[in-house]
């Protein structure tokens, strides 16, 4: 029976794993800011009794270690860790309230994800264990007026392949995976057209698969993978040229 720990499990792609993992039999640590929609989706799914719900920021380390330490307590150690949490808004450098912004995206989207896999490393080098980094297709390249996202999304991939090889003479695994547009609260705010969307149902499924097979990293659906290694192909001028007047999504708080 797997032992699986997820953050920023209230809701989309969180949710969706939580259910897809539930459905093969899993105990869940679900840790997210909403105490009611954690425990809402917690009785909703099969075994209810065996799921724990933690409710905290990502961004509390100290919230987020005890969560760890409850959970690894509680049914023994976790098997796969997967940090999910993450928070997205448009942003432009030039605005001052926008810094503010800026940090609270760094801070949930990478910092966080440090913090998340930090308790569970000692455990897993001794029993081993699978840790999922969620980035994006946005940290392949920037782009214009989702400076602080892609920048996040960046980080997440190369945070990842580091950890992948400090981990790996100890038999951990680190899983990268990176969602194109998925259906989630987060997309549907989107003012523009997302090409081979995909429904979180269906992502979490192929997410699961991904990470069962201990894939390196993975974009999800394929075809957006295809579109990333073309995008990231391409020269600066051409690339330039072509993404200068992208559509942006809304500037504003961090969601």
């Amino acid at each position: 029976m797997k032992r699986v720990f997820i953050t920023g499990a209230s809701s989309g792609l969180g949710a969706a794993l939580a259910r897809e993992y539930a459905a093969q039999g899993a105990t869940l640590g679900l840790l997210a800011r909403r105490r009611g929609a954690l425990e809402e989706l917690a009785a909703s799914l099969p075994n209810p009794e065996r799921h724990r719900v933690y409710e905290a920021d990502v961004t509390d380390r100290a919230a987020l270690a005890a969560a760890a330490a409850d959970f690894i307590a509680s049914v023994g150690g976790a098997d796969i860790v997967i940090a999910n949490a993450g928070v997205s808004a448009g942003t432009l450098t030039e605005h001052a309230e926008d810094l503010a912004v800026f940090d609270t995206i760094l801070a949930t989207n990478v910092s966080a994800t440090v913090a998340t896999f930090a308790p569970f490393i000692a455990g897993m080098k001794t029993h081993g264990g699978t840790l999922v980094g969620i980035g994006s297709v946005a940290g392949i390249r920037g782009l214009p007026g989702a400076g602080a996202y892609s920048a996040s999304k960046a980080a997440v991939l190369s945070y990842c392949e580091s950890l992948r090889l400090e981990l790996k003479p100890h038999g951990v695994r680190v899983v990268t995976i990176a969602p194109g547009y998925i259906d989630t609260p987060m997309t549907q705010n989107n003012p523009y057209p997302m090409p081979f969307l995909m429904p979180a149902a269906r992502f979490a499924e192929k997410a699961a698969a991904a990470i069962a097979a201990g894939d390196s990293y993975r974009v999800i659906p394929w075809q957006m993978g295809v579109v990333a290694k073309l995008l990231r192909a391409l020269p600066n001028a051409v690339y330039d040229k072509a993404f200068v007047r992208a559509p942006r999504k809304p500037r504003g708080s961090a969601l």
